[in-house]
C-alpha cells in the first residue's frame, strides 16, 4: 500500500500531551535510500561476522519506506492480523472515501467508516488518532523527529498504538535506523531459521540479540525479513501475533 498523507504543522504543545517537539536530540541516523541500507549492510557484516553469509543468501534488501504521518500509521495498522488481499481491499475503500488524512478521516460518518471492513478496535484506534491530530494532542512529524525511545513512548501513549506499530512505523514512515520490533513473528522465524535455532526466540531474547547490531537495527530488520523471504521463496512481512500492537 502507498501511503502519503499531509499533516497539521505543528503547534503550541499544551501540558501533558504528548508527541511535541520537547528539545531532545535529533535522531543520528535516518534510511533515506539504498545507499543507506548498504550502509548499514557492510557495518552490521564488521559487528557481527555470522551475518556475512545471511546477507550472501538474502539477496537484495529493499528499503521499504512510506510516506510518515496519518496515513503511514493506517496503512500499518489496517495491514494487522489480515491478508494481504483483505488489508489491500480495506485500504481501497478507505482511500475511495476520500484523501486519507487525520482531517478528513475525523470528519467521516461512523456509517461511512463502517463500510471499510475495519474491525471494531481497528476503527476506533483510527478515529482517536485521527481526533488527536485535528485537535493537536499529538504531532507525529514531532514524533517522527525524537530518538526512538522517546518516541516509542510517545506513540505507545495512544490507545490501541502497541509497540509493534511504533516500531514498524519508525522503520517504514521515519526511517528511524536503529528500531528493532522483536515482537515481530516473521522477524523471529527468521532469525529462528538463519541461526538454526529449536525455536523461535521469543520478544525479550530477540531484543537482547539485536543489540549487537547498533545502531543499524533497522537494517538488521530488513535483512532477515529479506534473507526469510529468499529462503522460503516467498514474500514476508512484519507480522504481529496481537491484533493491535
Amino acid at each position: 500500500m502507498v501511503s502519503s498523507a499531509t499533516e497539521n504543522a505543528p503547534g503550541k504543545r499544551g501540558q501533558g500531551e504528548q508527541g511535541f517537539r520537547s528539545g531532545g536530540a535529533a535522531m543520528k541516523r535516518i534510511i533515506r535510500d539504498q545507499s543507506d541500507i548498504r550502509a548499514g549492510l557492510e557495518e552490521l557484516a564488521l559487528l557481527d561476522p555470522r551475518l556475512v553469509s545471511i546477507i550472501e543468501r538474502a539477496g537484495p534488501v529493499p528499503l521499504r519506506l512510506n510516506e510518515p504521518g496519518f496515513a503511514g500509521i493506517a496503512s500499518i495498522i489496517v495491514s494487522q492480523m489480515v491478508s494481504r488481499a483483505s488489508a489491500d481491499a480495506i485500504w481501497r475503500r478507505i482511500t475511495a472515501a476520500g484523501p486519507v488524512t487525520a482531517e478528513h478521516y475525523a470528519a467521516l460518518a461512523p456509517e461511512v467508516i463502517a463500510t471499510f471492513g475495519l474491525s471494531r478496535a481497528k476503527a476506533a484506534t483510527l478515529s482517536h488518532l485521527a481526533s488527536a491530530l485535528v485537535a493537536r494532542h499529538f504531532d507525529l512529524e514531532a514524533v517522527g523527529a525524537m530518538e526512538a525511545d522517546e518516541a516509542l513512548k510517545a506513540l505507545t501513549s495512544l490507545p490501541g498504538i502497541g509497540p509493534w506499530t511504533a516500531e514498524v512505523y519508525l522503520m517504514f514512515c521515519c526511517g528511524h535506523a536503529d528500531v528493532f520490533p522483536s515482537g515481530d513473528v516473521a522477524l523471529q522465524a527468521a532469525v529462528r531459521h538463519a541461526f538454526a535455532m529449536d525455536e523461535r526466540p521469543p520478544a525479550r531474547q530477540l531484543a537482547r540479540m539485536a543489540e549487537v547490531w547498533t545502531p543499524w537495527r533497522s537494517v538488521a530488520a530488513r535483512l532477515f525479513w529479506a534473507y526469510y523471504a529468499s529462503e522460503m521463496r516467498r514474500q514476508v512481512a512484519p507480522i504481529t501475533e496481537s491484533p493491535l500492537q
